[in-house]
């Protein structure tokens, strides 16, 4: 894996950091591709239940598009959108630690992402009409999804920034912590959704995230074929068994 993207395991949590602190975690061609193949290969392993996604330092979870490498005709996009993340569906629990700014591009790459737990001295927003520009990575698609419309066009169309304090008003964030905390609490997150089934967990989130565009009959339709697909599996029965043997359940995400 490149320099640009570090990898670590703990137990069924793999933790991936974005390591370019000297450009506040801009992302560049090299960081998208490195991250876009890093989520590529954690999605297919097995032995990976939760992805924890943080910014190397304590400046910037992501500064956004690396405006010097733009500027020479890199563009950080790959098939799966900004960052290699914004265009993706990621079937397992994707957690952002944002332990600094998350700004334009890097805002987005944050919404992107199914849970937040964010320094309390961060900023968050998308100024990007401050500079001729909108956000194309996806935060005019999310951003009306996650908080109320007035919110959202205010964000937009002024290009403001907010602190995480708002954010957590808001909704955009899970948890507020002091900075040097925030890697850890993002990992015990992550580590509490991996003691549940997988595949349980991969299916709740699934349903969850189709039935936002769905209508009522049909997210019912989604459900019910979700619950009698987990109602088969081997976890649940193992759930049960382990529950009447009063032991931990062993899981194999079948």
């Amino acid at each position: 894996m490149a320099d640009e993207v570090l990898r670590e395991r703990r137990g069924h949590v793999e933790l991936l950091t974005i390591n370019r602190p000297e450009a506040r975690n801009a992302i560049n061609r090299a960081t998208a591709v490195a991250l876009s193949e890093a989520l590529d290969e954690c999605e297919i392993d097995d032995d990976v239940w939760v992805v924890v996604l943080t910014g190397a330092g304590d400046k910037a979870f992501s500064a956004g598009m690396d405006l010097k490498a733009f500027a020479t005709g890199e563009f950080p996009i790959t098939e799966k959108g900004f960052g290699g993340i914004t265009k993706r569906n990621f079937t397992k629990p994707l957690i952002a630690a944002a332990n600094g700014a998350a700004l334009a591009g890097g805002f987005e790459m944050m919404i992107s992402c199914d849970m937040v737990v964010a320094a309390d001295d961060a900023k968050f927003g998308i100024p990007e009409a401050t500079r001729g520009l909108i956000a194309g990575g996806g935060g005019l698609i999310r951003l009306p999804k996650r908080v109320p419309l007035t919110v959202a066009y205010e964000l937009a169309l002024t290009g403001d920034p907010i602190d995480a304090a708002r954010a957590y008003e808001l909704g955009l964030v899970n948890r507020v912590v002091p900075g040097d905390q925030v890697l850890d609490v993002a990992i015990a997150l992550a580590e509490r959704i991996a003691k549940n089934a997988p595949l349980a967990v991969r299916t709740s989130k699934d349903v969850m995230r189709r039935s936002i565009e769905l209508s009522e009959a049909d997210a019912w339709t989604a459900n019910d074929e979700a619950f009698g697909m987990i109602g088969r599996s081997a976890d649940a029965m193992e759930g049960a068994v382990a529950f009447a043997e009063k032991r931990e359940a062993n899981w194999q995400g079948k």
